[in-house]
């Protein structure tokens, strides 16, 4: 997914329903770029920024539930998080893995005749501030353990 938001993206759901942990990386070349940083009242390269910033969207219905970002998260913490998640898919067994106060997503095996395996994820968001702010969660429809494990495999080798 690293195309459409220029850094890597974990995408975790279904079209209406979904997670996505993302790095993006905006190109001050960009036109859209260039143009809210003109109503920001900077430079298209301080508006961009170095792109090093993770953020965490949650979406129900399209409704964008929560969205935030995730200050001092490292590469090597966001690893570590879906190198656990894929480790669990590979048990067959439900689990949950957790990243700091921050993100806790359970997972348990399902199926269905037009999906096939896959599993069923309930995610719990609590943005980091301001404190005190309430979890968001969300429980995503079946997704297919093929994409899922293609989807973890892609997002790891971008961040490497």
């Amino acid at each position: 997914m690293s195309s459409e938001f220029g850094g890597p993206a974990l995408f975790i759901g279904e079209d209406t329903t979904f997670m996505l942990l993302v790095r993006p990386k905006l190109d001050p070349a960009d036109p859209h770029v260039q143009d809210a940083a003109q109503r920001a009242g900077v430079s298209a390269e301080e508006f961009a920024g170095h792109g090093n910033m993770w953020a965490l969207v949650l979406d129900d219905g399209y409704e964008a539930d929560a969205g935030f970002e995730l200050p001092g998260v490292r590469d090597a913490e966001v690893e570590d998080f879906a190198e656990r998640l894929q480790a669990g898919l590979g048990t067959g067994e439900a689990f949950t893995v957790e990243a700091g106060a921050v993100l806790r997503v359970e997972a348990r095996p399902s199926s269905s005749e037009r999906l096939g395996e896959g599993y069923v994820f309930t995610v719990h968001a609590t943005p980091p501030e301001p404190e005190g702010a309430p979890t968001v969660s969300l429980e995503t429809g079946i997704v297919p353990l093929g994409t899922l494990l293609d989807s973890l495999e892609r997002f790891r080798e971008e961040l490497r």
